[in-house]
């Protein structure tokens, strides 16, 4: 019943409503599940919200600006589990990476051992 009223309400009318994007609704979503400390929802939401046009650097941007909102704990827990999506999307893709750390770094000084590290500044 509910995988129902998810699929057909919620993905279906809400998510295809005019008034906003899809990608919009996608980091409105994200941000709320990291609020609401939500992190069995995050992985799936951060994978539809890359699909909608958010990009990872995106992601990595809304963690510790959450951070200051809606407390440590949820960011660093979004943050494991964005490290983890982004990690198993690069194994998906090919060849493992190197993966991915938390560091605490400005998100405009990327990591030199890995141009393609997510910029998660924490």
């Amino acid at each position: 019943m509910l995988a129902e009223l998810s699929r057909d309400v919620l993905f279906g009318d809400v998510w295809d409503r005019p008034g906003l994007s899809k990608r919009d609704r996608s980091l409105i979503t994200v941000a709320t599940l990291v609020a609401r400390y939500r992190p069995l929802h995050m992985p799936s939401h951060m994978k539809l919200a890359l699909q909608n046009g958010i990009t990872a650097e995106e992601l990595g941007e809304l963690v510790p600006h959450l951070a200051f909102y809606a407390g440590w704990p949820n960011a660093t827990t979004a943050a494991e589990v964005l490290v983890s999506v982004l990690d198993e999307l690069d194994q998906s893709k090919g060849p493992p990476g190197r993966g991915r750390s938390l560091t605490t770094r400005s998100a405009n000084s990327p990591r030199q051992d890995d141009s393609r590290a997510c910029s998660v500044p924490f």
